[in-house]
């Protein structure tokens, strides 16, 4: 219960109230359709509240009223004179039992703490409710952080890791595992002089929190409920605290939580887990770095000298060059410093050296990037470019790559000096269709019609997420279902239904400001029929991490996405091109199995340095759907990866791309 507004909500989730009277269009907010909290205006001339326009700009760059580009730093706190109308609302005590005092809204919040009898109450019920017994119904994640090291039995899904993570584990990846199928891992004899084995490395990192509470800021995948088995990270956030920290890119594989090894739980486990509060976390994670033709001595010697440093530069504004000159090397992956131009942001700052690899920029990983890919990413960012380099002393520049991709000269295209880079990714194939076959195995959905009767002035009270315009083109979703409308006092629409229709109206087709849009509108009439999906996941006796870990925003887990029918689905086509001698540079899993059936083919691994890494659409847990159109359900590895070793230098994936469980 929120002592503030006196209801039941998310911890980030905006406060509740019952309004006495309907409120003034104007002052309601066009994301969560309730009365504004702590407004917020764009350039554009519109209002929603803090935490609505913070958390739908984690996911659009454009206003949700008229889909003007827009950035959450160019908004700005709303009048004084909007902010004190909002405060005066009259609104009724939530404890409305032993409680009928109306006031303003600011006021509610000095009435529950010191004179409500309804909030006395519940407080001296919940004070009773506190003994002994209860110490012994913690969390499993609280469990296990405080008893792994100590308690060989604690509930950690697997036994603990041996503790050699201090120091970094070599690896080779030349021989896929039990069920793996990776035709970037095969090697035809003639790629044998360019590649000896592919090296993957584990090492422990310590991300530090100032808020315990604070999200990492990481999608991730997979599980042993999955045919993915580990968890892989899918996805690093932008300004998140992994970002930051620069070390954890899309690709690794989670291994071990705070000592507590993850490699065999499910996936919701693996959630709870890494959502767990704390200022520190331990992670082991294994990292793939490529194809390498040098030993894994030398290149264990070599990174013993080396240094990881963190560099952060503040432009005042876009348009601010920061004066680098960035170039490629002709024996080593990744971009180099090559020179800082005297006067310059970074030659001011004095942090950057001549000769710094850039591993990463603002948390996009770099270690195989190009020079041109980090001009777009700094010429991009509008305030601070935070830069995680490594420094090795001594270490002189070899001659750069004169491949008319990059240049040392003053006018080279990847210098973030002001001229705009040459972009040479491919442009993003817009051809997105719905596939006929599906894959649900161990999920159930249920589609069911909801007729409510309501007043012309009810609100329905949800709040939805998705549409076609979200860049995984997710359908319109429900966020949550406050406990102040017409569908809560139904009960039968729930957090994490998948809406199809309402009144007619079919909404899977629709971005999320239309869906929004005919919601509006249609809740307007006495009565609305709703068309929803319910997914129900064969884990369902499993606690969700998302209810019992109240500080994180809420999304629908990976795993739910799965159990989504297939008419539902948008495919993607994507085209990728390779050398004669180059692997595909991806790893899958799935495929038919007699004692398993149909499963999908997953991404399971995309190697740096190939061509699906340098192309950057392909994720990990992407499900292949078709090769060159023809359908991968029903296939066996022994059946599709022919027909991917059998394209030379062109191969066109049909894929389903759905966002990792936010961590």
């Amino acid at each position: 219960l929120c002592y503030e507004c006196g209801q039941f909500h998310l911890l980030l989730d905006n406060h509740l109230y019952n309004f006495q009277d309907e409120v003034d269009d104007e002052l309601i907010c066009h994301i969560c359709l309730q009365p504004l909290l702590q407004p917020m205006d764009t350039p554009c001339g519109h209002t929603y509240c803090f935490k609505c326009l913070e958390n739908f700009m984690q996911e659009y760059s454009f206003c949700p009223m008229d889909r003007k580009k827009l950035s959450f730093q160019q908004c700005h706190k709303s009048s004084l004179l909007v902010r004190n109308l909002l405060d005066k609302l009259v609104v009724l005590c939530p404890f409305k039992a032993e409680c009928q005092q109306i006031m303003q809204r600011c006021e509610l919040e000095a009435h529950l703490q010191n004179r409500c009898p309804g909030f006395k109450k519940y407080k001296s019920e919940l004070q009773r409710k506190k003994n002994p017994i209860s110490k012994g119904k913690e969390d499993p994640p609280a469990k296990v952080e405080t008893n792994t090291s100590k308690d060989p039995e604690a509930p950690s899904g697997g036994s603990s890791l041996v503790a050699e993570s201090s120091a970094a584990a070599v690896v080779s990846l030349g021989t896929a595992e039990p069920g793996l199928v990776n035709p970037a891992f095969e090697e035809a004899e003639e790629d044998l002089p360019h590649r000896t084995s592919l090296v993957a490395e584990t090492t422990t990192i310590e991300i530090h929190r100032e808020d315990p509470e604070e999200e990492l800021g990481m999608r991730i995948v997979g599980g042993k409920d999955t045919p993915l088995g580990n968890i892989v990270v899918q996805e690093v956030l932008r300004d998140s605290v992994i970002a930051a920290d620069g070390r954890i890119a899309p690709g690794d594989h989670i291994l071990e939580v705070n000592g507590v090894n993850i490699s065999s739980v499910t996936h919701c486990q693996a959630v709870s887990f890494l959502r767990h509060p704390g200022p520190v976390l331990h992670l082991m994670v294994l990292q793939e770095k490529g194809f390498s033709n040098k030993t894994a001595q030398q290149d264990s010697t070599c990174a013993t000298n080396r240094e990881v440093i963190h560099v952060t530069l503040i432009k005042r504004d876009r348009s601010e060059p920061l004066g680098i000159k960035l170039i490629r090397k002709t024996d080593e992956a990744g971009i180099f410093i090559l020179d800082l131009l005297e006067g310059g942001l970074a030659a001011k700052n004095g942090k950057l050296s001549r000769n710094d690899r850039v591993l990463s920029i603002n948390g996009q990983d770099l270690r195989q990037g190009t020079p041109e890919a980090a001009a777009q990413i700094i010429q991009s960012t509008e305030a601070g470019v935070n830069f995680v380099i490594l420094r090795q002393p001594g270490v002189q520049l070899s001659e750069p790559v004169e491949d008319g991709s990059t240049s040392n000269n003053s006018s080279s295209s990847s210098s973030s000096n002001g001229g705009s880079p040459v972009h040479h990714r491919r442009r993003l194939d817009q051809n997105h269709y719905r596939r006929k076959s599906t894959y649900q195995k161990g999920y159930v959905s249920h589609e069911k019609t909801v007729a409510i009767k309501k007043e012309p002035k009810e609100s329905l009270g949800i709040t939805i997420g998705g549409g076609r315009d979200n860049k995984n083109k997710l359908p319109i979703y429900v966020t949550s279902v406050q406990p102040i409308g017409c569908l809560f006092r139904d009960g039968r629409i729930k957090r994490g239904d998948v809406l199809l229709s309402i009144n007619g109206i079919d909404l899977t087709h629709l971005n999320y400001y239309e869906a929004v849009s005919a919601l509006k509108s249609n809740a307007a009439s006495h009565s609305v029929v709703l068309k929803a999906l319910e997914i129900i996941s064969p884990n369902s006796t499993e606690p969700s991490p998302d209810m019992k870990e109240q500080g994180f925003s809420w999304s629908p887990l990976w795993t739910t996405w799965l159990g989504l029918p297939s008419y539902l689905h948008c495919c993607q086509d994507i085209v990728l091109t390779k050398g004669n001698l180059e692997s595909w540079g991806f790893s899958i899993v799935g495929g038919f199995e007699e004692s398993k059936g149909n499963q999908p083919f997953f991404i399971k691994t995309i190697v740096p340095g190939t061509p699906a890494f340098r192309d950057r659409r392909l994720k990990c847990g992407d499900e292949i759907v078709a090769v060159n159109g023809v359908p991968a359900i029903g296939m066996s590895n022994s059946e599709l990866i022919p027909m991917l070793k059998e394209q030379r230098n062109r191969v066109t994936l049909t894929v389903v791309s759905w966002p990792g469980s936010l961590v």
